[in-house]
């Protein structure tokens, strides 16, 4: 009975391990495969539709009056792949990345505005912004007069 039972832990660790291992295996592919329409659209529609969505200004009419569209709790239309990307590559370069961040990446640790937003609570907000991070894919959150070519390419946003 005792060789019975230890033969069990020893399949179930096994079994454990490869689970963990298949899990990581996993979420290492889907990084690569994180795209606007299956991963982050659903994220957006969910958690940030009610501010940025088809009844938002879009960019230009935005930046014209921003204490106005702000006290109407409206950002910038973000209802779509195109007005999306604008505030990651150009001409707002970073500007996503600065409001979603969570403060790991600034000096001070303090997280972007919207940050907040991207969950319920601290794991969903973390999931979700993960989830950014890798349709993202670099990272920045720098400004277009300072980020370089290099760093532009390595942009992945895949629709």
């Amino acid at each position: 009975m005792e060789k019975e039972v230890k033969g069990m832990k020893k399949r179930k660790t096994i079994l454990l391990t490869l689970f963990a291992a298949l899990a990581i295996s996993f979420s290492a592919a889907n990084a690569e495969d994180v795209s606007y329409t299956a991963h982050i659209k659903p994220v957006f529609d969910a958690k940030c539709a009610g501010c940025h969505g088809a009844d938002a200004p879009v960019l230009p009419e935005f930046k014209k009056d921003k204490k106005k569209h702000i006290e109407m709790m409206k950002g910038p239309r973000m209802d779509s792949y195109l007005h999306l990307i604008g505030l990651i590559g150009w001409p707002d370069t970073g500007d996503m990345m600065r409001r979603l961040d969570d403060g790991k990446n600034t000096k001070d640790g303090k997280a972007g505005n919207m940050y907040q937003y991207l969950g319920s609570t601290e794991e969903e907000r973390q999931q979700n912004l993960k989830i950014f991070k890798d349709w993202i894919g670099n990272w920045s959150l720098k400004r277009w007069k300072d980020i370089s070519k290099e760093e532009l390419d390595r942009i992945k946003v895949k629709y």
